[in-house]
């Protein structure tokens, strides 16, 4: 006979999948102590560059349950965004999490859904929904909820599986079954470390966020500076190349989640496509998409930074 707890398990993991979910795992919330003296040896660093907001709400940051009055339990789950087809050769490129809608509204409704099926299924469960939001630890609540290991280029990587995809949890008032961590499986490779144009990866599982492409793309507000002109690899909004030199990335299989296919035109705009590119185009292919984020003028910025 199941147990509350391996009932109520079963109900939110069963649920997840449904929901389209690639996997979910389940952590006793509390303090992340392994974590806090990395996070704050990187930040002492200004690894985080401009990003000031990592420096908001420490301790938050660390124990959900001063961020979820309650909360008892993290339930972290993964989804695919590993597309069908990729950009053309002669493309400036953009992540490839970036080619359909904003993952942060499909995750959103897929969460609120999911927290939804809890209360329905086992009555008054309060609880909030993150995705990458707000101060949370995605990677290493997935990591401690055995959904993966951080790999060396400091995403989370799976077994069978590889990294292209989102995290997000449900924080929860709910005692339930709790997973346990996996081991670490990148071995001695170093493929990601080597393939890092700007040398942002200063050390194994070490990532410093003021010299990746994706924070000179997105993040950066101002110019991007002369002395990194030429390592950018065509990237004009974020940069995968970590990921796709991972040999667990031989893994990914595509999406299956039609929110995430890209708009018809993307896939085919050349860099002359690009450098064309009007303010209307940018909102007709970008309507619903994160590139949104780095605005008209910012996707404008860094086109001509890699044209020069």
């Amino acid at each position: 006979m199941l147990n509350n707890k391996a009932k109520y398990t079963e109900i939110i993991k069963t649920e997840a999948k449904r929901l389209g979910f690639l996997s979910c795992g389940i952590s006793k919330a509390g303090f992340l102590e392994e974590d806090a003296p990395r996070l704050e040896a990187w930040l002492n660093k200004n690894m985080n560059g401009e990003m000031r907001y990592m420096e908001n709400h420490f301790d938050k940051r660390l124990d959900p349950t001063l961020l979820v009055e309650g909360s008892k339990s993290v339930v972290s789950l993964l989804l695919n965004y590993y597309p069908t087809e990729t950009q053309t050769d002669d493309s400036y490129k953009l992540s490839k999490y970036a080619y359909g809608n904003d993952y942060h509204h499909v995750i959103k409704h897929k969460l609120k859904s999911l927290l939804l099926h809890i209360q329905d299924e086992i009555g008054e469960v309060g609880g909030r929904a993150f995705v990458d939001s707000a101060p949370v630890l995605d990677k290493a609540w997935a990591a401690k909820s055995g959904l993966g290991w951080i790999g060396k280029h400091s995403n989370l990587l799976t077994q069978q599986v590889g990294s292209f995809y989102f995290i997000a949890e449900l924080i929860i008032d709910l005692e339930l079954d709790y997973d346990h961590a996996t081991t670490d499986h990148c071995g001695t490779c170093t493929a990601c470390i080597d393939a890092c144009p700007t040398e942002a990866i200063t050390e194994p599982y070490v990532v410093d966020g003021s010299k990746c492409i994706s924070y000179f793309t997105i993040e950066l507000k101002e110019n991007i500076p002369n002395d990194v002109k030429g390592q950018f690899n065509d990237w004009m909004f974020g940069c995968d190349i970590c990921q796709d030199v991972c040999p667990w990335n031989k893994f990914s299989k595509p999406h299956n989640e039609p929110l995430f296919n890209p708009h018809p035109e993307l896939l085919d705009m050349t860099k002359k496509d690009w450098e064309e590119i009007t303010e209307d185009t940018f909102k007709k292919v970008f309507q619903k998409s994160a590139v949104k984020r780095t605005k008209f003028s910012g996707l404008e910025r860094n086109i001509k930074f890699l044209k020069k």
